[in-house]
């Protein structure tokens, strides 16, 4: 495993080995000794969820909820972006990753997640430091937001995305999220 940090405070990519079984192979997803080894900070996740998406181009996001995330394909890639939202220098600043079975992303609190299927039958599975409940505060910004411009991999007419995640406010009507 590798820890490699990025533009974004406290957001980190994570370097996955995957080893050829013949069959297939494995992977050691997340193992807390070794990452935060590596300089993960102490976190407890209390939840796992695994989410299906079969078709290629569907969008998600920008959501910012109020646990950190640790997120990695099980099976085909995904673009993903992130947005730091909490309020401070880094406010804005997008990072843009993507992600195969070989990686993962440490998402902290309070910064937005967005993604986009490249692959059919895409999995991927994220841990959470608080159970999810849908009486959480979240923060949620456009996808197509011109200040921040999320480079898509794929034109806006290909993709598959929500009204609402389209509809979101705009960065600049976003309230910083406070510590």
């Amino acid at each position: 495993m590798k820890l490699n940090p990025t533009g974004i405070e406290g957001l980190l990519q994570v370097e996955l080995d995957l080893i050829d079984t013949g069959a297939g192979w494995f992977k050691e997803s997340f193992q807390q000794a070794k990452l935060t080894d590596l300089g993960l900070p102490g976190v407890s996740f209390v939840q796992n969820n695994v989410a299906f998406t079969a078709e290629v181009g569907v969008a998600r996001g920008i959501h910012a909820e109020p646990w950190d995330r640790y997120i990695s394909p099980a099976a085909g890639r995904i673009f993903t972006a992130i947005v730091d939202l909490r309020e401070g220098p880094g406010f804005g600043r997008l990072e843009t990753f993507e992600l195969t079975a070989e990686q993962a992303i440490y998402v902290p609190s309070g910064c937005g997640h967005a993604f986009c299927t490249l692959e059919p039958n895409t999995i991927y599975t994220y841990l959470l430091t608080a159970h999810w409940t849908p009486e959480a505060a979240r923060t949620a910004m456009n996808l197509f937001d011109p200040q921040v411009a999320v480079p898509w991999p794929l034109p806006k007419d290909q993709l598959s995305y929500t009204e609402k995640d389209a509809t979101a406010p705009f960065l600049d009507a976003v309230t910083p999220i406070r510590p």
